[in-house]
């Protein structure tokens, strides 16, 4: 027995935007992950503590800042080209 689910419109506008709210928030929380993995591997070489030393710290930080500037300046660069392509 299959039941078709009937939307109107508005319901599935309002699903799609939700689908796309939850795909980019997955997107972020991925990319969160991924810079954990990389800075971690990079910063932190011996644990000895239940803390981290302050230049691992210093580490993390400029290490994360670094790929978030670098990921907003390609998301800027990737908006300009699609700028341009559609005023050509």
């Amino acid at each position: 027995m299959s039941d078709s689910l009937q939307l109107d419109a508005a319901t599935q506008n309002e699903l799609q935007k939700f689908v796309a709210q939850e795909t980019a928030q997955r997107k972020v929380n991925e990319s969160i992950h991924q810079f954990t993995g990389l800075c971690w591997d990079k910063c932190i070489t011996n644990v000895t503590s239940g803390r981290l030393a302050p230049t691992e710290a210093s580490c993390l930080t400029n290490c994360v800042g670094r790929f978030l500037d670098a990921s907003l300046q390609l998301v800027r660069d990737v908006e300009n080209k699609r700028n341009q392509i559609g005023h050509a």
